[in-house]
This record gives structure tokens, sequence and C-alpha cells, in this order.
């Protein structure tokens, strides 16, 4: 009897991973058909089914990587990287002084203004596009990183910090109190205590504001009028041409290097990421 019962527990659990495997095999395909296509040659991509490619066009990332219309692609990925820096650092700086300010100060229109910012998370990009795009635009700051940088200093990500305030409100009060014993002001409590237990927060932030900032399209669309300025998303672009032959063999494989750095930085911070998810969502 426990050897049936053994048996069956085996299969039971043999089932379970084959039933992972396979959905990540789905999950998966379209980044394996990408990192395989970016191994073929242009005429081959679409008429071949299988992922294996039957010649390979080690060509693709050379001519990827020397880029189009004069812009190496590596300038590309340093646009990218700059404006995401700058987008990341400006969120985890300014979300987590607001996220402090309403998890543990008290001032007037406190709750007020707490409902307005999440309100603010329901309210669609689009909507207030135009309105920034005149404001930028009479500023003198179209064709610069300034309208995707800017804004991520004055704390415009409501998401991010309804983030924190959920993981701050579950920091004991007790540290605020003991900080103010010692001789510690609200900027030394922000700074010397809260900071440093609010790491998986931040760091959640910090994949969130890099992944968002390097996969926009649309914004960087929007704002970008100088090839020598485009971003990774607008590089992959250039080699799409409707008028004429399109370079997909090139423009797969400068996609696969694109993504290099997401795996990176969600390999190195994938401990504070789920810690900082887990414990956001369950402490209130």
């Amino acid at each position: 009897m426990k050897e049936a019962l053994g048996h069956s527990t085996f299969a039971g659990v043999w089932f379970k991973h084959a039933a992972i495997i396979a959905i990540a095999f789905v999950m998966l395909y379209p980044v394996l058909w990408m990192v395989g296509s970016s191994f073929k040659p242009g005429h081959l991509i679409f008429s071949e089914i299988g992922l294996w490619p039957e010649q390979w066009a080690w060509g693709n990332y050379t001519s990827g990587w020397n880029g189009i219309q004069g812009n190496p692609f590596s300038r590309f990925l340093g646009n990218s990287l700059l404006i995401s820096l700058g987008a990341v650092l400006g969120n985890v700086v300014t979300c987590s002084m607001a996220a402090f300010a309403f998890a543990r100060l008290n001032f007037r229109f406190k709750t007020l203004c707490f409902a307005l910012m999440l309100v603010t998370i329901m309210l669609p990009h689009h909507v207030t596009l135009i309105p920034q795009y005149i404001m930028f635009n009479q500023l003198g700051w179209v064709n610069s990183y300034l309208p995707l940088v800017v804004p991520k200093w004055l704390a415009t990500d409501a998401f991010f910090i309804f983030l924190t305030v959920q993981f701050i409100r579950g920091l004991p009060r007790e540290l605020d109190e003991a900080a103010t014993i010692d001789g510690c002001g609200p900027i030394q409590i922000y700074w010397r205590v809260i900071i440093p237990l609010a790491v998986p927060a931040l760091v959640t932030t910090t994949i969130f504001t890099f992944l968002w900032t390097w996969d926009d399209f649309f914004s960087q669309l929007i704002y970008l009028s100088d090839a020598t300025k485009f971003t990774v998303p607008l590089g992959l672009r250039l080699f799409l041409d409707s008028s004429s032959q399109s370079d997909w063999g090139p423009m797969f494989a400068m996609s696969v290097l694109s993504l290099v750095p997401c795996f990176i930085i969600f390999i190195v911070c994938q401990k504070y990421f789920v810690e900082g998810i887990a414990t956001s969502g369950i402490k209130g």
C-alpha cells in the first residue's frame, strides 16, 4: 500500500514538473524564435518553421552592431542606458521621499493628497500626453532627454509611491521613536532608519523603472526626432523600412542584445525583487 502510494506521489510530482516545463516553453517560445531568427538569413526567417537555423548567418550581429544611417547600435544602447539610469535614480530618490512623508509624517490635507495621488494611478497616460507635450515644447525640451527624465525627479510615478508607502507602514514605529530619542529629526530618520530597511521596495522600484524606461517606445518616439539621440526601441525601428527592404536579421540580432541588460538587472536583483513585492503586498 505504501509502495503504491509512493509511486502515485512520484507520478503526481513528475506530472506537475512536466506541465510547468511545457507552460514555460510556450511562454518562452517567442524569445527562442527571436534568438533563432537572429542567426538566419533574412529570406529564411519567415519561411522556416523550426527554431534551429538550417543556414547560419553570423553576419547579422556584425551588421546590426555597425548600425544604420551612420549611427552604430552602441550609441542607441548608451542613450537608453543614460535615460534609464536617470529615471531609476529619480524615482528611487523622490518616490521614497514622498512615501516616507505619507507613511510617517503628519501634515494638513495628508489624506486628500494621498487620495489624489492614488487617483493618478488610474489616469491613462494618453490623457496627459498632449498637455505635457505642449508644456515641454514651450520649455524647449522637445528633441532632448529632459521630458523623459525630469518628471521622474518630481515623484510622478504614483505606483512606486504607493508600493513604498505600504512597505514603510509595515516597519515598526518604535524604530522612529528610538531614533527621535537619540536626537534624530525626520531627515535623519528617513536616511538612517527607513532607507536601509526599505531596500527591497527600492530594488523593486529600480527594476520596474529600468525595464519600463528601457522598453518605452511611445514616449521616446514623441519627444525624440534626432537619430543620434535615438534609444534602443527607436534604433530597432530604423532597421524596418516600409518603403524598401527591411533588415530583419540584424534587427532580431540587436533585439537579442537589447535583452541582455534586462536579464542582468533582474537576475542580480531577483532576491530583493521577490521580497519587496511579497512584503509590500502583505503589510498595510
